[in-house]
């Protein structure tokens, strides 16, 4: 990718930053949804949405979350539902609870790293 070259579908230039971004956090961010409470694919998709930097697809969170599943960090179970067939529910296990806890004990220096090397004069 070279900067300033990436465009989005509404003519923007950050469309394909904004990508790179998002799926650098987004099993992250999936898991921190999942840190309280078991959650299904849609209401993950819901809940991403209301957060315009994250809004994803079907085709992304449910690769994401096979993902998660085959490394140990998520784990699923079927639920009935009131409105339709059994849903598939994803919790968090003791391995993503840590890979969370590691991620969120490193994101407060690596944002201040690089909102110091994007402020001018801020950096060495």
């Amino acid at each position: 990718m070279v900067p300033g070259t990436a465009s989005n579908e509404d003519g923007g230039a950050d469309g394909s930053v904004a990508t790179q971004l998002r799926k650098g956090v987004l099993e992250y961010c999936v898991l921190a949804l999942l840190r309280d409470e078991p959650r299904y694919g849609v209401e993950l998709l819901q809940e991403l949405g209301r957060f315009p930097a994250l809004a994803t697809s079907q085709g992304t969170i449910y690769p994401l979350l096979s993902r998660l599943r085959r490394a140990g960090l998520a784990d699923t179970f079927l639920r009935d539902s009131a409105s339709g067939p059994s849903r598939r529910y994803y919790t968090l296990t003791d391995a993503g609870r840590r890979a969370l806890e590691d991620f969120a004990a490193l994101w407060p220096a690596f944002r201040e790293t690089v909102d110091r090397v994007l402020t001018p004069g801020e950096h060495p």
